[in-house]
Parts: C-alpha cells; structure tokens; sequence
C-alpha cells in the first residue's frame, strides 16, 4: 500500500494511534503513561498499583545488592560484577521517578502531537507526518530490540548458570544470581529463597529494561514528529515565497504569520522536549560512561579465561549500551541541525522578488532559527554526536585506568 492510499484509507486517530503506540506499549504497564482527560478511574487506580509494584520491586533489588559491591566483595572483579548490574537498577530507578515527576510536560507533548494531527488538513503534510512516525517507530523498535536483548540475554545466562557452595558439611548447587545479593540482609543459600531472590531479580530487571526502553521510545518518537514538523514548516515557506508576488499584501501576510506561529509551537515543542529529557540525559551519560568501562573489563576477563558464554552476553549489553547513547546525541544533533535548516530554507528561496516589508518578515525568521535549540544532559552538555565521541572516549579512558591499577 502507497503513502497517499495509506493515509485516504485510515482516519487521523489511527494515526495518532500509530505514533504513540510503541511508546504507550512501555510506559502503560509501569504506569508511567500520563493520564488523559479520557482516562477512567479503574486506569488511574491500575497505574498507581503499578507504580508501587515497579517501585517495590526496584528497590528492594538495590538494598539487598548494593552492600555486596563494597561490603562483601574482595576483589576488582567481583566489585565490578556486582556494581555493574546494580547501577543499571539504581540509574533506572532514577529515571523511572523522573518519568513520573514529568507526566504533565508528557501529557503535553502527546497532546501536542494529537493536536497536530487534528489540524493538517493537507494530504502531503500528512505524508511527510506519516513518514517521520514510521522513522520513529523504526529507532523506537530497534532501541527496544537492543536494550531488552542485551540485559535480558545477561540474566537468563546467569539463571542457567550454577554455582557450589559450601553450607557447613553440605555441598549445595544452587542458581548464580545476575547480581550478588549482600548475604547478611537476606541468605540466598538455601532453595527457596535462591529462586525466589533469582525470579524477583529478573522481574526487576525487566522493569528497568522497560522504563529506559519507554524513555528512548519517547524520545525518537517526539523527535521524529518535531523533524517532521519542521520539515512542513519548510515546505510552507518555500511555497509562499514561490506564490506571494501573486497575491495581495493583506493576504500574504496573513498566510506568513499563519507559517511564524506554527514555526513557534514547533520550537515550542522541542522546549518541551528538552525539559522531559535533561534529567534523564544526564544520568544516562553517567551510567552509559560507566558501564562501558565496567563492561569493557569484563569482556577482558571473561577473553582471558575463555568464556565463551558470559563473552557472548557482554558483548550485547555493550552493544545495547553504545546503540542506546548513540540514539540520545542523535536525536539531539538532528533537532539542532532542523531548526536550524528552517533559516537556510529561507535565505535559499527567491526572497529577493519580494515587496520589501515582506522580506523584513523573513528576516525575522531568519534571525530566530538561528538561535539554537538544544537538547542537553542536565543543561550543562548538549547532545550530539562529538558527545557520543566523548562517552566512548571517556568510557574507554577509565577501563584503561582500572585494567593497569588490578
């Protein structure tokens, strides 16, 4: 089916549906989704249940866990095979509050999107719509595939691996837990607590898998619809210049001004963005920097001795770590390069047939594109891709470190 039989045969709620589908798949069942005018009681109460759930659930993983890095640990290795598993929790755990205390900048972008797709009215507009959503929900599906594929593939290996342990005179087998539990909190040496410690670790690492997938979900897809957006701005603008030394001052600036506003709530829009996503960036840059390091010495060890198995593992996650920070200054240095392209547009048109009072209105726009709009880790580091260059740099800066101190 072609793009304009697509977009004839189904209705704009359908197409609203397809933007925000992947993202809602995540964010629902954490209950993390924002709530709508149209949400009933029965949802409401379902997400708060849900987040004490999800909450429960990631914090009780960190208490136990966390003492065993600094407590019970003897070597390097054993630290960092603890530390690495539990910074994953406690960065999603930050991020998962982060999405909760954002719900009502979320529930704006939503409703932005769902707005925009009431208003254009314009089948090529909603060609190139529908173009940038299918882009989103590409990243989105591949952000999901990466992130679920790399940390879930590391906890079932550790579920399938056994250990033997020493109880008194009695020998045990028991499961290897994907993260070392502090044994003075809770003893995880006798079977049914080791199951039930194993089943709840895997639980939660799920949760954290599906609030970090849900944030780069939402942020390809924002993205996608915000490039989109823009891309129409452009088309608009290069349409009006081609036509207004036909029509009537009067009606020419109306239909500018109609362009300048829908320029401001797009730019607007991407403002919004980066104030649902500062935060989370920056923890992010912290924990990808992190992990990376922590990551890169095991695939050393685990090289060293042979194992295939844990190699294979470490491999993805590092893989899902790299692809998952890649997408984050990705999508920053597209949505600066986008703003800044509706100026080039501009100044690229025969600007220079125009009356003269309708060129200083270009200039105008001009002038505001050229003020850049970023998307940052904490206000402090703008994401694009030489930052990406600098995690990876950096990530790699400390494994050198720490493989010459041990």
């Amino acid at each position: 089916m072609t793009t304009k039989s697509a977009i004839a045969g189904t209705s704009r709620h359908s197409h609203i549906d397809y933007s925000l589908q992947p993202t809602r798949w995540f964010l629902k069942p954490i209950g993390a989704w924002p709530a709508m005018a149209t949400t009933s009681t029965c949802e409401r109460v379902l997400s708060i249940v849900s987040n004490v759930i999800c909450y429960s659930s990631l914090l009780f993983v960190v208490i136990i866990c966390l003492p065993h890095a600094f407590l019970e640990a003897d070597s390097v290795y054993t630290k960092l095979k603890s530390l690495g598993p539990v910074s994953h929790w406690f960065v999603s755990s930050i991020n998962y509050t982060t999405l909760l205390l954002r719900r009502r900048e979320i529930r704006y972008c939503v409703e932005h999107m769902e707005t925009d797709w009431r208003t254009t009215t314009r089948e090529k507009d909603q060609e190139v719509m529908l173009k940038y959503a299918k882009l989103g929900r590409y990243v989105a599906t591949f952000c999901a595939a990466f992130m679920q594929g790399g940390v879930l593939s590391f906890c079932v290996v550790q579920a399938l691996s056994t250990e033997v342990i020493l109880v008194g005179n009695e020998t045990r087998i028991v499961h290897a837990l994907p993260c070392p539990v502090y044994k003075k909190l809770m003893n995880v040496d006798d079977s049914p607590a080791n199951e039930i410690i194993l089943f709840t670790q895997i639980w939660s690492a799920f949760i954290a898998n599906t609030s970090t997938v849900g944030i780069f979900n939402l942020a390809a897809i924002l993205a996608a619809h915000a490039c989109g957006q823009l891309n129409i701005v452009m088309e608009k603008i290069t349409e009006f210049v081609n036509e207004s030394r036909n029509r009537r001052r009067a009606a020419a600036l109306k239909e500018l001004g109609l362009i300048v506003e829908h320029h401001l709530k797009t730019l607007n829009f991407i403002s919004c963005i980066e104030e649902v996503m500062n935060r989370i960036c920056f923890f992010e840059l912290f924990r990808c920097t992190l992990v990376i390091c922590i990551i890169g010495y095991w695939i050393l060890m685990d090289w060293a001795d042979q194992n295939t198995k844990n190699l294979t593992t470490c491999v993805m996650m590092f893989m899902a770590i790299c692809f998952n920070i890649f997408i984050m200054c990705y999508i920053g240095e597209i949505l600066t390069e986008q703003c800044k392209k509706v100026g080039d547009v501009v100044y690229m048109t025969n600007w220079y047939h125009l009356p003269e009072k309708i060129i200083l209105h270009l200039i105008l726009i001009i002038a505001r594109s050229s003020v850049v709009v970023e998307i940052t880790a904490g206000k402090l580091v703008h994401m694009t891709l030489y930052t990406f260059g600098d995690v990876i740099k950096t990530g790699f800066v400390y494994l050198n470190f720490l493989r010459k101190m041990s």
